[in-house]
Parts: C-alpha cells; sequence; structure tokens
C-alpha cells in the first residue's frame, strides 16, 4: 500500500524534499508518494491543509518556511510536541499522535511536532568524522536556525559553546529563553559576543545566518580560527566557507543537514533508518 507524504511551504516549487525522500523509500524497499504542497502564508489555512490530509490517510508531513513557528503552535494545541521542537520553538516534522489516537481522538486532535534540523546538522558532522565530543564551537547568528541546533550540539558532547550576533541583546535573549526551556541548555556554560569580536581558536565555527545567499559576508576578525567550519545554508559559493577555507579548515554547507534532517523525518513516520552517505552520494 502506497504511504502518503507531503511538505508544505510558500514558496515551495523549489524543494527538493519529494527527490530526496524517494530516495529514502526506493532503500527502504517502500512505496511512497511524496508531494509538494502550497499553501497560503496563514495559520488558519495551514491547520485546514494539514487537517485535510491526515484525515485522508496521509501519515507525515515536513514543514518549511514561513510556517514552522505556526506548526508548532498547532501541536502545542493538539498532539504534542518533542523536546527538541519545545526548544527550538518550532515544528519541521508532523505525525499522528497515536497514543491519544488510542484513546479515541479525532484525528485532527491528534497531530504531533518534532524538529529534526539540529539532530541533522550533529548527524551531518558525524558522518563526516567531524569530532563533536569536547570540541569548542561557535555559532554566527541568533535567529531560528541558531535557536534549533543549539541543544542537539550539546546533547552531542561539545565542551564549550559561543553564540555571537551582530546585535548582543538578541544573542543574550536567546540563551536566556533556551536555558529556562532546557534544563540540559542551562547546564551548559555559553559565552555570548558580537560577531565583530568573535575571536580565538575554535574547533568548529557554524554559520547560522542566510548572509551568504546574498553574496554579502560577515565581518570576521584575523584572529578568528577554526579547524572546521560549517555554514547551514547551501545551494551557491558561500563566502563563509571559502574564507575558512582559506585558512586551512575543511569546510561543508548544508546540503547535507537538509537530507539528514529528512533522514530522522522518514525514521520518524516509517521506523526505517536510512543511510544518508549514499543517498547524498546519489543526489
Amino acid at each position: 500500500m502506497t504511504k502518503h507524504f507531503i511538505v508544505i511551504g510558500n514558496p515551495i516549487a523549489h524543494s527538493k524534499s519529494p527527490e530526496i525522500h524517494t530516495q529514502f523509500a526506493a532503500q527502504a524497499g517502500l512505496e511512497i508518494s511524496y508531494q509538494r504542497q502550497y499553501c497560503p502564508d496563514d495559520a488558519a489555512s495551514f491547520t485546514a491543509v494539514i487537517e485535510a490530509f491526515f484525515q485522508g490517510g496521509g501519515v507525515g508531513a515536513n514543514v518549511t518556511v514561513p510556517f514552522k513557528q505556526v506548526a508548532y503552535e498547532c501541536c502545542a494545541a493538539r498532539g504534542g510536541l518533542s523536546e527538541h521542537a519545545k526548544v527550538a520553538g518550532a515544528v519541521n516534522t508532523l505525525l499522528l499522535n497515536n497514543a491519544l489516537l488510542k484513546n479515541g481522538t479525532p484525528i485532527a486532535e491528534a497531530i504531533y511536532g518534532d524538529n529534526t534540523d539540529g539532530q541533522g546538522l550533529v548527524n551531518h558532522m558525524t558522518s563526516l568524522d567531524w569530532p563533536l565530543k569536547g570540541a569548542r564551537v561557535a555559532i554566527i547568528g541568533a535567529g531560528g536556525a541558531a535557536r534549533g541546533v543549539i541543544l542537539p550540539l550539546i546533547e552531542a558532547g561539545i565542551s564549550e559553546l559561543t553564540l555571537a550576533n551582530r546585535t548582543l541583546n538578541k544573542a543574550t535573549n536567546l540563551v536566556n529563553e533556551l536555558s529556562a526551556a532546557s534544563e540540559t541548555i542551562a547546564k551548559q556554560q555559553i559565552n555570548i559576543c558580537s560577531t565583530e569580536t568573535l575571536s580565538g581558536e575554535f574547533d568548529i565555527i557554524i554559520n547560522a545566518t542566510s548572509i551568504g545567499l546574498s553574496g554579502d559576508t560577515l565581518p570576521l576578525s584575523d584572529e578568528l580560527h577554526s579547524h572546521y567550519a560549517y555554514d547551514m545554508m547551501y545551494g551557491r559559493e558561500l563566502p563563509f566557507l571559502q574564507h575558512f577555507a582559506k585558512r586551512g579548515a575543511q569546510t561543508s554547507d548544508g546540503y547535507g543537514m537538509l537530507i539528514g534532517q529528512a533522514a530522522l523525518s522518514f525514521k520518524r513516520w516509517t521506523g526505517h533508518a536510512i543511510d544518508v552517505v549514499k543517498v547524498t552520494d546519489s543526489l
């Protein structure tokens, strides 16, 4: 029997998720239909789309911009949230809460949300053999992308974390919010500084801003060094990675993270673990 999945967004025509999940299904030996689903940019439309999808027999849905926070609010009021979704304040993976369904709750009231973005980043770095345990890590950016990866990085065993942002207050507020939401994060010492003053030597530095997509560059100090550099964006040459490659760092863009988070969603839905290296090489 064909299992049905969608990815919901606006815009959505550019999404590579159908191709990625088709590869997953082939590896797992499953027959699936995975479609892009455009949705008007409002909460009511989003809710109507996911209710119709799940009531029609859908198994799982991915959520992309601009609906990750809307999905979070929907799941918080209905079927619940994973710890990673609660901390991130965003949902990228929807499924049905079977525990609620067994209690007779209607499908429309049993939609559960997870966030696999940060775990996808960690899994990609692990597949690259980047040393996370005991690593000194710096993240540039204090928006939604950074918010979603801090807990998984700490869970992976990093020793030190520095959060840098152009606006210092935004970084401070983010750390305070995450520390209040997660005991794991509260126990981690997180240093805060402006992007311009970020300096020293790190094992891994991560760009969690989208500035590179416009071709612009971050105001990086000459005293900033890292053995590994990761940009969460992908799809073009990224100045951040070029900067650190010239300094001898190993680099990676975020395409592997995209596949990694998708593989975690696929496992939540189907129970099948995916060899993401094989999929990455085939796409």
